[in-house]
């Protein structure tokens, strides 16, 4: 899950990179307060990003300065003694929880759903482009209906899906499938393995890229790495099962 998150994040410092943006500075909203949630946060704070809310099934945590590292380990602790985000305004008072609403209606710049399927739907997509938003990151699977994805593609907000921005796990299954994670930890440190991971999102972001175009995708459209990430893995596949005999 570390990876996963911390890989949404170069991620999306790559894609923005490629609009001579960076993530300093960006207002981002974040849903969800799970494992992934809580690590695209973190890296959102290294990266000079403001992260402004997280969420929960029953409504979801604002803050208008943007949460730290400090702010962070409050929430880790929150929701290790399993209490409610409600907790987080008794230490944070100019913060504030909203029940039973969703983030997608604050100001902000970027956006990384990381809670569930389905989490954004018509009226969730038309409040997240009237905040401002231009980029939208998929923690989660599959986090837009329908109605929602057509909004957000009318609307020309620039989509990251999570088969390629959330491959970041993908990178550790492939050297823990060779390596035991304790191995893994003596052979690189910290730092060498976040480039190692930074690298790996390069790569998978570039073959989108190429895959779309190769196939007419123009590189300024706003769905240029939908239908990139899409065309790379059927041909991954389709590769694969060539190479098996299957067809």
């Amino acid at each position: 899950t570390e990876a996963t998150g911390y890989g949404l994040v170069h991620f999306a410092k790559i894609m923005l990179a490629d609009f001579s943006k960076d993530l300093r500075g960006l207002r981002c909203i974040v849903s969800g307060m799970g494992k992934v949630a809580l690590h695209v946060v973190e890296k959102l704070i290294a990266a000079g990003a403001v992260p402004v809310t997280v969420s929960d099934s029953r409504g979801y945590l604002y803050d208008e300065e943007g949460f730290d590292y400090v702010k962070v380990g409050h929430l880790r602790q929150i929701k290790a003694q399993q209490k409610g985000l409600r907790e987080y305004v008794k230490s944070y008072p100019r913060a504030k929880y909203l029940d039973e609403a969703k983030p997608w209606g604050e100001r902000c710049d970027v956006a990384f759903p990381c809670a569930s399927q389905n989490e954004l739907n018509h009226s969730d997509a038309l409040s997240l482009v009237n905040a401002g938003c231009r980029f939208l990151v998929e923690g989660s699977t599959m986090p837009s209906t329908a109605e929602a994805a057509d909004v957000l593609r009318k609307s020309k907000v620039f989509v990251a899906p999570s088969k390629a921005a959330s491959a970041g796990g993908v990178a550790v299954s492939v050297l823990e499938a060779t390596q035991s994670f304790s191995e893994i930890q003596m052979q690189f440190s910290i730092e060498e393995f976040d480039n190692r991971l930074q690298e790996f999102m390069r790569e998978i972001y570039q073959k989108c890229i190429k895959a779309a175009n190769e196939y007419g995708i123009p590189r300024a459209s706003s769905e240029v790495l939908v239908y990139g990430a899409n065309i790379a893995a059927f041909l991954q596949v389709a590769q694969a099962m060539l190479e098996q005999g299957v067809v």
